[in-house]
């Protein structure tokens, strides 16, 4: 039977090719020097996968991890990106075999106008310097050559087995919308002044300290200047500064005093707050944002939200079809 073709065109994130294409299969245990030797790390029905292919795959992203951890975590983090990238090669050689059991074919100028594309972008064109590097990185035409065709196949059965062009009904979009408000507000803030009264438990101070709290929250609702009170009372950082915060947001202060000042509205000075035996008095001055953007203005956002993740799971949903139907096993 003749091999049928697909009829597709497909391009690749430059970053996403280099790193695969490029990676050096270099030695990349935790305790550096235990994996030199190669073996299997999976079979997949008749195909196997070697630790040196994992190793490629995960190589870049391990030399970052080894500059951010160390130990009992650098070796957790190193174990779970191998364990993906094991998965990730699995599922690969899953979709390949799919596409070669339904006797499809990929165009060789297919693949001959990626590795164009390929020097052009990331070698300016120049033919020589593409071989080059390929020749230090130890990567034959042939190997460059296979590892694009099955990039091309992945990403063409993903296109064939995944629609993009899902609908989503309106009411799930309002349902979305309704539920997840916070995404689509701007950050709500207020423009606050505040004095704080230490309670001075330790000295048995607290009593008159409330007291003195409360005098000052009655000069300050008859009309007294807030900055003023708080440069001659107040014993917190800002004192000097008449005790103006500025624009804060919701978590600037501690939660209660923070729950005390989104409360109030502007030009209105809060009751006496006690926490942790200090005194509080706040004023806003002012408010800005927390204003919920219209569902028309959001809804393509949401409708595209919701077409990937529908997308992901009908991927998921179609790779665990190809992994019942196969023989998996890793080492």
């Amino acid at each position: 039977m003749a091999k049928a073709t697909l009829n597709f065109i497909w391009h690749y994130p430059m970053a996403a090719l280099l790193v695969f294409s490029f990676g050096v299969a270099a030695t990349a245990s935790p305790t550096r020097g235990a994996e030199s030797v190669n073996g299997i790390a999976a079979i997949v029905n008749d195909s196997v996968i070697t630790y040196s292919e994992v190793r490629e795959v995960v190589e870049p992203r391990e030399r970052l991890l080894r500059s951010q951890y160390s130990g009992a975590e650098l070796v957790k983090k190193i174990t779970e990106l191998r364990k993906a990238a094991l998965q990730d090669l699995i599922d690969r050689q899953l979709i390949v075999q799919s596409f070669e059991k339904e006797k499809l074919a990929i165009p060789p100028h297919f693949i001959d106008d990626r590795i164009d594309e390929v020097i052009k972008e990331s070698f300016g064109g120049d033919r020589n310097a593409f071989i080059k590097t390929m020749e230090s990185q130890k990567f034959t035409m042939t190997k460059f050559r296979d590892m694009e065709r099955q990039k091309i196949i992945v990403q063409a059965m993903r296109a064939k087995n995944v629609k993009s062009n899902l609908l989503v009904p309106p009411a799930k979009v309002e349902e979305y919308y309704r539920q997840h408000k916070d995404q689509f507000s701007n950050k709500a803030q207020v423009k606050l002044r505040m004095i704080m009264i230490p309670g001075h438990a330790d000295s048995g101070g607290s009593t008159t300290q409330k007291s003195m709290a409360d005098e000052i929250r009655a000069k300050l609702i008859t009309g007294a200047d807030f900055d003023k009170m708080a440069q001659m009372y107040s014993e917190d950082s800002t004192r000097d500064l008449g005790g103006d915060w500025g624009w804060i947001d919701d978590k600037t202060l501690s939660p209660e005093l923070s729950r005390v000042a989104f409360s109030l509205k502007p030009g209105e000075i809060s009751k006496v707050v006690d926490i942790g035996g200090n005194n509080y008095i706040l004023k806003v001055e002012a408010r800005q944002g927390g204003e919920v953007k219209p569902l028309k203005d959001v809804r393509a956002d949401i409708e595209a939200k919701l077409r990937q993740e529908q997308a992901q799971q009908l991927q998921e949903h179609w790779l665990a079809s190809l992994r019942s139907k196969a023989y998996i096993k890793t080492f």
